[in-house]
């Protein structure tokens, strides 16, 4: 195994002869600590595109996050914007932030990422899953939109919509585009749904209907209208608890984001690259 020292963009030096890294410049927060390791490395450092790319059982840890993929691009002068493809697992042990997506691109200036594919974000502070085919989420606001066939469940709330904005700090969940939501047996269904993952209370806005589980086991159905439901008291969980299974199936819309924007690829240009085991590592 090979292994990569760098220090400060200004001393940029060549460590292994065999594996052309010597331009690579890793820049990085204060006091944040990068490595990486994998089984190939290509880079290309022209002005204005630099980029390396990692490819063969990646492994990165960038502070209290850590990323294992097949591939990933580090694009930018400082390396500061991830591209992951391939079976991509991310652990914020700090935020309790845990996804699996086939596609991740990240930003660790602005901790900011965006998946598409069927993706899972599990939030274990609160409890919550959150299942869907494009989701982008900021550690700055603690936002977190989904889209397309989304799918949360908290211990006995089960919660499907094809738009959700999630206010983690303030334990809100916002559910618009034919929304619905199972609790204990009963459903449901308004124009938009507001719920507070923590005393599970449910807020149903415009035309409302319903099923509720009466305490015989028959069900009474509200007719459509407009106003509150309160959620119900008692009944059996209806959703799973965890972080596995897949979201369904869907095209990705263009939509608002929840924080920033997502860089593209950077255009290719001078390729040196090297074969073998690579590892990476860098303190500021």
């Amino acid at each position: 195994m090979k292994t990569i020292s760098i220090g400060r963009p200004l001393s940029r030096r060549l460590v292994c002869g065999a594996l052309y890294l010597g331009c690579l410049a890793l820049a990085l927060l204060p006091a944040e600590t990068f490595s990486f390791t994998a089984d190939r490395v290509e880079s290309s450092m022209a002005k204005g595109k630099e980029k390396t790319v990692l490819t063969g059982r990646v492994r990165i840890s960038s502070g209290t996050l850590a990323i294992r993929a097949e591939r990933v691009e580090l694009q930018g002068k400082d390396s500061d914007r991830l591209v992951c493809t391939g079976s991509v697992v991310a652990d914020d042990s700090d935020r309790g932030i845990h996804i699996e997506t086939p596609s991740l691109r990240y930003d660790r200036m602005d901790k900011f990422s965006h998946m598409e594919g069927a993706s899972i974000l599990v939030d274990r502070k609160n409890k919550v899953v959150l299942k869907a085919q494009w989701i982008e989420n900021s550690g700055q606001t603690d936002i977190t939109i989904a889209q397309v066939n989304v799918r949360i469940l908290k211990d006995k709330l089960a919660c499907r919509s094809e738009y959700a904005l999630y206010r983690r700090g303030e334990n809100l969940l916002e559910l618009s585009g034919a929304p619905s939501v199972y609790k204990d047996g009963d459903q449901y269904r308004a124009s938009r749904i507001v719920v507070n993952t923590d005393s599970e209370e449910i807020k149903l806005e415009g035309e409302v209907a319903g099923s509720i589980q009466s305490t015989d086991g028959d069900k009474k159905t509200d007719e459509p209208g407009k106003g509150q439901a309160p959620a119900p008291e008692k009944g059996e969980p209806s959703a799973e608890n965890g972080s596995g299974g897949t979201a369904g199936s869907g095209t990705d819309p263009n939509a608002a984001t929840a924080a920033g924007s997502t860089a593209e690829p950077a255009s290719d240009a001078g390729t040196d690259s090297g074969a073998g085991s690579a590892a990476g590592d860098q303190t500021e």
